[in-house]
């Protein structure tokens, strides 16, 4: 289990442009943090090269764990999920079958999906097809699939925006449990994270 990550002067160039440089911070379990910046600024672009879809130009992402250094791969793949700001789901399969995928390859039970998909009371949309759900239920089913397999360090990438006063609120209940069993949450915002949560500020586009 990972127990923290280590950004170490982390710089990202897109294009032409550098986003930013010397980025350098650490999360530990239990702790948030959120990302803040302008538009483009490369706070998406932060949370790609942590999950390993992006390379830096320079600088180190590492993962620690409870007997030290772990490597990035094998952290990648056992302990990390992001939640796009794109949820990256099929549009013409069905709700049920996008949540089982999706949680399943990150590792889950078909119990945990269950009751996932009960809490975020998904249980009525699991037979309609993903382009007739609202923004607002697509993105409650990318949280089901983070609940469901509950791996420790969640990437999140606007997690709120979509979703009504009720719904963040439970929201705001799901990330408070993850963080209170020891899991870490990063997340690039332009709405503050509802729970207790560290400013990262990256930086403004040239």
């Amino acid at each position: 289990m990972i127990t923290a990550l280590h950004i170490t002067n982390l710089s990202i160039t897109r294009g032409e442009r550098r986003l930013f440089e010397g980025l350098s911070f650490d999360l530990k379990a239990g702790e948030a943090a959120q990302l803040t910046g302008a538009n483009g600024a490369g706070k998406t672009s932060l949370l790609r090269a942590v999950a390993g879809l992006l390379r830096p130009d320079a600088g180190q992402v590492r993962f620690d764990g409870a007997a030290g250094a772990i490597d990035p791969g094998t952290a990648r793949a056992s302990a990390v999920q992001m939640l796009a700001h794109q949820e990256g789901f099929r549009p013409g399969r069905t709700a049920r079958a996008e949540l089982a995928f999706q949680a399943r390859w990150f590792g889950a039970t078909e119990a945990a999906v269950t009751a996932a998909a009960k809490r975020l009371d998904l249980i009525p949309l699991l037979d309609l097809e993903v382009r007739v759900l609202s923004a607002g239920q697509r993105r409650r089913l990318a949280l089901a699939s983070l609940v469901a397999a509950n791996r420790p360090l969640w990437l999140l990438d606007e997690p709120l925006a979509p979703l009504d006063a009720r719904r963040r609120a439970q929201a705001a209940e799901i990330m408070a449990e993850h963080l209170n069993g020891g899991g870490m949450i990063l997340a690039a915002v332009h709405d503050p994270l509802p729970v207790a949560a560290r400013e990262i500020v990256v930086g403004a586009p040239a």
